[in-house]
């Protein structure tokens, strides 16, 4: 976990790893695609680069966004949410198509920016708990120990030995019940804790409403009282709620909101899908879903100030990549004005049956080992062979072919298809070992793939 320093500015350098080390990160959950891997690791890099300069030259230099272009299935959205992983930066997945230009019923584009820094402050609350978890974990263990080991009445204050006797025997106890309750042996005692209940969210809708950032939430939660309940609980669960509730107040949300903005204004990445879908077409009212899109995102992807209610988030410097299938257009259709914001231009290139074949078995999250360990759980060992895997990735390329061309999420309909009946009984089989072959993956697609109006439905 990355510490927080006060310096803000030097939180924001997340990532010092070289194109080519980010490349090789990126080649062990993705298969191909050389292409946008150099262009998005160049970019990556180019964001350290740029935190080493004068702060002079420093806000001059802006973000070099991305554009992707390439059939659905061949790893866009991957790319960019493995980066964001790999970087620690906050990041969005966000659909261009869910916006409408303002004055119209749908989504403010400001909407994003807001959702990157939630995120952000996500990111950066879950680092600062770390950093007070143990001195939250102190205070639990003695609030837990005044439930167990209620302090006694003193007697009179002239009694002075008896008194020294029982303070004497009051902290021996305590000791020994500390020792017992940090072995676990108390964890199943019941004791009574207090818990502040917490008024239901307050949800707002309707057109014209989206760009309403008011804190209503928060100012309704100071105007009503907050009322107490008290609710009995065994120490184990006891210890994990007063656990939330000291971290909580250890922690500044001040420091926490002032060091997420500049987080996510210079390390935030936000990925738009779908752009080729707002690009005008000839039609009745196209513009208002559709180009005007394009124009109220310009400002937004240029560099502008958007009000939050945690503060002003600038979007100069935050990087986006946008991507799209491009089938009916090309990225030349979009305004001039957006395209010269997207200097990079990445066209991924479609998938073939190799590729398919290394997909199903190179990354370390590949669908053949997921099976594997899904199946595992039921007592079932299974067992890819070579000739399956190519029989798979042949299935799936020549589906591609012949109907809609979903890129590497077909294998995910074929492999259902294959392990369908597997699936279904190996919780009653039970059997040690079970070889998935050729033989075994024709058997159960090639009937299905021979009748092509079949296929249309099924795979």
């Amino acid at each position: 976990m990355i510490p927080i320093v006060p310096s803000i500015k030097k939180s924001t350098v997340r990532c010092e790893l070289t194109p080519r080390e980010i490349v090789k990160k990126l080649d062990a959950f993705i298969v191909g695609q050389d292409l946008a891997k150099r262009s998005v690791a160049v970019a990556i890099r180019n964001r350290w680069r740029r935190q080493q300069l004068d702060p002079m030259l420093r806000d001059e230099v802006a973000p070099k966004n991305i554009l992707m272009s390439g059939p659905t299935g061949v790893g866009k959205t991957e790319i960019a949410r493995r980066l964001a992983r790999l970087t620690g930066a906050p990041f969005i997945k966000v659909e261009a198509t869910k916006y409408t230009e303002v004055g119209y019923y749908g989504r403010d584009v400001e909407s994003m920016v807001r959702e990157l820094l939630d995120n952000s402050i996500t990111l950066i609350r879950q680092q600062e708990r770390v950093k007070i978890v143990d001195q939250a974990a102190i205070a639990v263990e003695e609030t837990l120990l005044d439930m167990l080991v209620p302090a006694p009445s003193l007697p009179s204050l002239e009694q002075d030995d008896t008194q020294a006797d029982v303070e004497a025997q009051y902290q021996r106890t305590r000791e020994k019940m500390r020792a017992m309750l940090l072995a676990g042996e108390l964890d199943q005692r019941i004791v009574e804790i207090t818990t502040q209940s917490k008024s239901s969210p307050v949800m707002i809708g309707g057109m014209g409403m989206e760009g309403l950032d008011m804190d209503l939430q928060g100012m309704l939660d100071k105007m009503m009282p907050k009322s107490n309940q008290q609710r009995e609980t065994t120490v184990e669960k006891a210890r994990e709620t007063l656990l939330e509730q000291k971290c909580d107040e250890l922690l500044d949300d001040d420091k926490i909101n002032a060091i997420a903005i500049e987080l996510a204004e210079n390390m935030g990445i936000i990925f738009l899908d779908e752009m080729d879908k707002v690009i005008g077409t000839q039609g009745k009212n196209a513009d208002v879903s559709r180009q005007g899109v394009q124009r109220d995102l310009l400002p937004i992807v240029e560099g502008t100030t958007v009000q939050t209610k945690y503060g002003y988030v600038q979007t100069d410097h935050i990087l986006f990549i946008a991507a799209g299938a491009f089938h009916a257009t090309k990225p030349s259709d979009l305004m001039p004005e957006l395209q010269g914001r997207f200097p990079i231009r990445v066209e991924l290139e479609n998938l073939s049956s190799d590729d398919f074949r290394r997909i199903l078995t190179e990354p370390k999250n590949s669908l053949t080992k997921q099976y594997v360990a899904l199946l595992a759980t039921e007592g079932v060992e299974l067992v890819f062979t070579d000739d399956a895997v190519v029989a798979l990735a042949e299935f799936s390329f020549e589906v591609n072919q012949r109907t809609q061309n979903i890129g590497a999420r077909r294998l995910h309909t074929i492999l259902e298809r294959v392990l369908d009946e597997l699936s279904f009984e190996a919780s009653e089989i039970k059997r040690g070992r079970v070889e998935i072959n050729r033989a075994y993956v024709a058997e159960r697609l090639q009937s299905v793939v021979d009748d092509e109006d079949l296929s249309n439905y099924i795979l």
